[in-house]
């Protein structure tokens, strides 16, 4: 398995929720590839994956791309996030890929896609990211977890 700046990180419980897991990641490019598991709990009751949820399958890989890019020194908030549902997801294992398209100083624009088993594809998403200094949001010491920051707002904003 590739050494990506994740290796550095605590998953945080809603990665864990999710089933989120590193499968491979081209750091230069922006590019990483993500295993989730479409549990049952997250069906809808037509006995399918809740787009909700499938939203933050997508979410939980776009801001992971820029992070393994810039070497684990930009964290991400989203902005904006546009979701299209393509098909159903049945329950089981989901492929997550993200591109980092553009990063810029202060925002990035990242696009995903879910696959399933079969290979069909269940959503896309394009996202613009707040850029954020991961050594400014993020707890020290041993293996980090991402936390916000304690400063006040007006700090934060400028």
């Amino acid at each position: 398995m590739i050494k990506t700046a994740l290796d550095n990180f605590k998953r945080p419980p809603c990665a864990e929720l999710l089933g989120w897991r590193l499968l491979d990641a081209r750091p230069e490019e922006g590019w990483i590839k993500l295993g989730f598991e479409g549990k049952p709990e997250f069906c809808n009751p037509a006995g399918f994956i809740q787009g909700g949820m499938l939203s933050a399958m997508l979410d939980d890989s776009m801001g992971p791309a820029v992070l393994v890019m810039s070497e684990g020194r930009l964290y991400t908030t989203t902005i904006s996030m546009t979701v299209n549902f393509l098909a159903p997801a049945k329950p089981g294992p989901i492929i997550g890929e993200a591109k980092v398209r553009q990063l810029g100083k202060t925002i990035a624009f990242v696009e995903a896609k879910l696959i399933a088993e079969d290979g069909t594809v269940l959503a896309t998403a394009s996202a613009s990211e707040r850029l954020l200094e991961a050594a400014r949001v993020v707890k020290r010491g041993g293996r980090r977890s991402i936390t916000p920051s304690p400063r006040s707002y007006e700090e934060r904003v400028g």
